[in-house]
């Protein structure tokens, strides 16, 4: 079974099925940080390009919760490339990013604000980012500006 897959495709089936797309764990950290700041957002928005994972409708902000793994990210977890099946996992994970970028160009089309969030950040400093996140200085543009007092 030299350069196959390590279990056998039934298994392999069962363990793929496993695999959530929506209230995983990362999404759900996410969610209980928001509620924890008091922020109020709607769940994969099927009128939304891409459903995003969580969305402030009065922000205009949608949230994508990412696993560093199946996204591409460029952290030590998200450059790991199984040694099995190595073609099938750099067209699956080319794929999602290709998604990605298709759903972040319509959002943005559309007038949405959109941040990626990344497995690997929910470690440390997650309220601080969500805090940044949900108190961009109104009117600033780009550069940041100062608020008004």
């Amino acid at each position: 079974m030299a350069g196959t897959d390590v279990y056998p495709p039934e298994k392999r089936s069962a363990v793929m099925r496993r695999v959530k797309g929506k209230d995983t764990s990362p999404e759900l950290k996410v969610r209980k940080a928001l509620t924890g700041l008091g922020a109020r957002y709607r769940l994969h928005r099927k009128d939304l390009p891409g459903n995003p994972d969580i969305v402030l409708p009065g922000r205009r902000l949608a949230l994508l919760v990412h696993g560093c793994f199946w996204h591409g990210h460029d952290c030590p977890r998200g450059a790991r490339v199984p040694k099995q099946n190595r073609d099938y996992w750099l067209g699956k994970v080319g794929r999602n990013r290709a998604r990605d970028a298709k759903t972040r160009d319509a959002l943005a089309a559309l007038g949405w604000r959109i941040e990626t969030i990344w497995e690997c950040e929910l470690k440390d400093g997650l309220e601080d980012r969500l805090q940044r996140i949900l108190d961009p200085s109104p009117l600033a543009g780009e550069g940041g500006g100062e608020a008004d007092g």
